[in-house]
């Protein structure tokens, strides 16, 4: 096996939380897993598609562009019929080289008797070969100048027994290791995995029943001993690759800091002087956690294959939703000590800052470090990454029952009440017979972290949204291409980091829907992120009814009754209100319930405290150098309502008009969107 060039590679974690050596997972959606999963599946569809592909009976004067075309020809349909086949004898003169090939079964001949060995006990094998007859002969000429191959022999009688599909798959020339396995195989070797237990983790990993592989344990077995000596030396060379890489980036660090006085970064070593782990952050970043700095996501998804380290990145989420970089840090193992520093070093490169939330995976050591370093700031496990691992852990168990199974889990997880909550989970173990399973036993003992009813009141400013989420993930894609090195990825987290900070946002405009005074008001001071976000409740809260209870609190429900009352206190000495939704506790934006009741209070403008600064256009960490003009965008508003809906009515007088009309403003909308942006409104 040939060394291959010592690139850094960065994959998704695949130990399973639960702790147990033989449960990994396969994220749903991630483009790295998928494309391993891609390869394993074009695997399975090459070999299903060859057993279930019609292959046609080969024939005397069939005609090949080369030998090897006809070789997978032929081996196609021996594998179809039962056998397979070897290559035998090759004819060579000095004008043509090589102009026959013969190809003939793999029982063909008989095997000359070898001198036993000075021995006790000599192994004496039986041999497969029996004489067989079945052969193809090809024989190379050139048409019109042209090369080519054709069959001048064939034969299909056999003297032996032609084995069906579940034993044609064992013969030696269809056990085959494909590229993406030997790498998993040497990777588990190199753990410590012993082989039985490296075929059942291939087995778990691919959804295939035990013995259902492409090859078996022996082929495991025999590709460990062969790359053994090629392994060391590639141990060998990655454990000097990363020394050195590790020091270049210290050096990397140290003159980073030189050049920009915000720039701060922090390693360890080992006995031996060997850096450990490594940590870094930028001015601006700094600077962001001092305005974002709320809600953290401290993301621990991706580890480097090569090193063995774990990647871990800190993000905030500024006013308009984006995911913004706080920090950088690589680990060399995942114990709890490891994340205890990683999180010492972030609180120290942010001046001491703690946030009031932080957004993780699921790991128990993450969850140990957090609560000995942050002890006062709220831990919660993203809900997306919790629906990732569904499918790992429930889609074999379960089989046809985990879709029923997914739909009614994703619904327990909005549940808003702990105790609806809890009676809800018992039921759904119960139902799918659950009980003694690790996971849903892990996932209850974290369940103050993870299910909405749990955590509705934590602030977490819209972190766990998909727009987020998709932020963040795209960010990371930017530095996690294969480098050659860890000061190019350095680079690339550099680079990416700086483009978030120089990303401006652009000044759009934001239609009033309701005319009422107080959405206008919040769009005044709000980022166009924010202002969605509350006008979308705004627009939901003429849907509701309220009723007055005493002591100034309201319920407030649906007018169809489709959902459930909410309780609004409503405290008017000091401009207060409180919902028992608690959105504003959880996101910084007034809930659709409590709106309802400032509209019944003739509100014209929200109270001042119901605008935190996150959201503002104000927060912004690069000043916005143009203004965003309402009033002119306005006037251009009214006129194109006033026009759309003439143009609305007119339409629908007729099925030709409505046709005529979609038709031109498909062609209008396409001409618009081609047309250059401008700065000026008007």
């Amino acid at each position: 096996m040939a060394t291959r060039p010592l690139n850094n590679i960065w994959i998704r974690r695949q130990q399973c939380p639960c702790g147990d050596w033989k449960c990994y997972i396969k994220y749903e959606g991630d483009d790295q897993v998928t494309a391993g999963s891609e390869l394993v599946k074009n695997e399975t569809t090459s070999s299903s598609s060859s057993s279930s592909e019609v292959v046609f009976t080969p024939y005397v004067g069939q005609i090949f562009k080369s030998d090897d075309e006809a070789f997978e020809y032929y081996s196609n349909f021996a594998r179809k019929n039962g056998f397979s086949i070897r290559k035998a004898r090759s004819t060579e003169s000095q004008n043509l080289g090589i102009y026959r090939r013969d190809f003939v079964c793999y029982r063909s001949g008989f095997n000359q008797p070898r001198k036993k060995a000075n021995v006790e006990h000599p192994r004496d094998r039986k041999s497969v070969r029996c004489g067989c007859d079945a052969k193809l002969y090809l024989t190379k000429e050139i048409v019109d100048g042209v090369m080519q191959w054709y069959v001048s022999q064939f034969s299909n009688v056999h003297n032996h027994e032609l084995l069906e599909d579940d034993q044609v798959r064992l013969l030696p020339a269809y056990r085959k290791i494909q590229e993406p396995d030997q790498e998993r195989i040497l990777l588990l070797s190199k753990a410590g995995f012993p082989v039985n237990r490296i075929v059942k983790v291939l087995e778990l990993e691919k959804g295939v029943q035990p013995g259902q592989l492409p090859f078996i344990e022996k082929d495991v077995r025999n590709f460990v001993r062969t790359c053994k000596k090629t392994v060391q030396e590639n141990d060998a060379l990655l454990t000097e690759k990363r020394e050195t890489d590790m020091l270049e980036l210290v050096e990397a660090c140290k003159a980073t800091a030189h050049k920009d006085e915000g720039f701060v970064y922090s390693f360890t070593t080992d006995e031996t002087g060997k850096v450990e782990n490594i940590a870094w952050t930028y001015g601006h970043s700094v600077l962001a956690f001092s305005v974002f700095g709320d809600v953290v996501t401290f993301d621990t998804t991706y580890r480097s294959i090569t090193y063995n380290m774990l990647l871990g990145v800190w993000f905030g989420i500024d006013n308009h939703g984006k995911a913004v970089f706080l920090g950088c840090v690589l680990l060399q193992d995942e114990t709890s000590q490891s994340f205890s520093w990683a999180l010492q070093v972030f609180v120290q490169f942010m001046r001491g800052g703690r946030p009031e939330t932080v957004v993780t995976d699921i790991d128990s050591g993450l969850r140990d470090a957090i609560a000995i370093e942050l002890p006062n700031t709220k831990h919660v496990m993203c809900l997306w990454r919790v629906l990732s691992k569904l499918p790992s852990w429930f889609s074999l168990p379960l089989g046809l029952q985990y879709a029923d199974f997914k739909s009614e889990f994703e619904m327990l997880c909005h549940l808003e009440d702990i105790e609806d909550f809890e009676h809800q989970w018992n039921h759904l173990v119960a139902r799918f017979g659950l009980r003694p399973d690790k996971h849903i036993a892990l996932l209850f003992t974290y369940r103050a972290s993870w299910p909405f009813s749990y955590i509705r009141g934590y602030f977490l400013a819209r972190t766990l949204t998909a727009e987020y989420s998709k932020s963040v993930e795209t960010f990371l894609k930017s530095i996690l291409s294969p480098q050659s090195s860890l000061q190019f990825f350095f680079e690339q987290v550099g680079m990416a980091a700086n483009h978030g900070v120089q990303e401006r946002e652009r000044p759009l405009y934001m239609p009033i829907k309701t005319c009422l005074p107080l959405e206008e008001h919040a769009r005044n001071l709000f980022t166009p992120y924010a202002f969605y976000a509350l006008q979308h409740q705004i627009v939901l809260a003429m849907q509701y009814a309220i009723t007055e209870m005493a002591n100034g609190s309201y319920l407030v429900r649906h007018h169809k009754k489709l959902e459930g009352e909410y309780l609004v206190i409503w405290i008017p000495e000091e401009e207060q209100v409180h919902c028992s939704c608690k959105e504003y506790e959880h996101s910084g934006i007034l809930c659709r319930h409590s709106l309802r009741v400032l509209v019944a209070k003739n509100y014209f403008q929200i109270p001042e405290k119901y605008f935190p600064h996150r959201w503002r256009l104000e927060s912004n960490i690069v000043p916005l150098d143009y203004p965003i003009v309402q009033d002119i965008n306005d006037e251009c508003s009214q006129a194109f309502h006033s026009l759309s809906a003439t143009l609305l009515s007119e339409s629908l007088m007729s099925k030709e008009r409505f046709n005529f009309v979609h038709r031109e403003l498909t062609q209008l909308l396409d001409q618009v969107r081609n047309m250059p942006d401008v700065n000026e409104v008007g």
